[in-house]
């Protein structure tokens, strides 16, 4: 059984914002708040102190990136908040600025809106930022990786259908199901990567997928 959060939601379009709202409190989540732009989002978050804040990237007044300046500014004045990004578009900066920002043992998720389909696997991803997990779309991973050829190329295919899988804090089990691998194939994989990125072996155990990830983004 999921553990019950208690989440605030900044989405400016209202039909996505109701739904999400159905959806999180279907799961048995208690949503405080459900607001439409970042003034908004900045009130309600400091009012309710949630586990998990929920935002679109842009949102009102400028339609740029309030939410994501709100959230990181949130994350500021209450260091354990937890921070899921909903994007219509990969963003990339946006992306970055989010990950490079991220602080150990504080869940920080980043994913596209087409993902909230999946309604079992957002429900999941939701969980596991509030946890603590770092979590970011595939598409994101993909699109992020695609502008650093370079480092790309020191990774076989599978290694880097593996990074992938790492990046949305999938455990060695998981991937390995979903590659229809065993888990030892895995493991071997996850060690060739953190070998080729040179990853220092004292890297906290909890957070060696993620740092895998961000050392191989930032790699130029």
């Amino acid at each position: 059984m999921r553990q019950s959060l208690r989440l605030v939601i900044a989405e400016d379009a209202v039909l996505l914002r109701e739904g999400l709202v159905h959806l999180l409190e279907r799961f048995g989540h208690r949503v405080l708040a459900a607001v439409g732009d970042g003034p908004a989002l900045l009130a309600a978050a400091r009012e309710h102190r949630p586990d998990l804040v929920i935002t679109d990237v842009r949102m009102p007044p400028g339609q740029t990136d309030e939410g994501l300046r709100t959230a990181r500014l949130l994350q500021a004045e209450q260091p354990g908040l937890a921070v899921l990004v909903l994007s219509q578009y990969v963003e990339q900066t946006f992306a970055d600025e989010l990950l490079d920002d991220r602080r150990d043992g504080v869940g920080t998720g980043y994913l596209l809106k087409e993902r909230i389909g999946d309604v079992e696997e957002f429900a999941d991803a939701v969980t596991r930022v509030a946890a603590g997990a770092t979590v970011v779309d595939p598409e994101v991973v993909r699109q992020l990786l695609a502008r650093r050829r370079d480092p790309l190329d020191r990774l076989t295919p599978r290694e880097r259908e593996v990074l992938a899988l790492m990046a949305e804090g999938r455990s060695n089990a998981a991937i390995a199901r979903r590659l229809v691998v065993t888990d030892a194939a895995v493991a071997k994989h996850i060690a060739s990567i953190l070998q080729k990125l040179d990853l220092p072996p004292s890297a906290p155990d909890d957070h060696r997928r993620v740092l895998a990830v961000l050392a191989y983004l930032r790699a130029a």
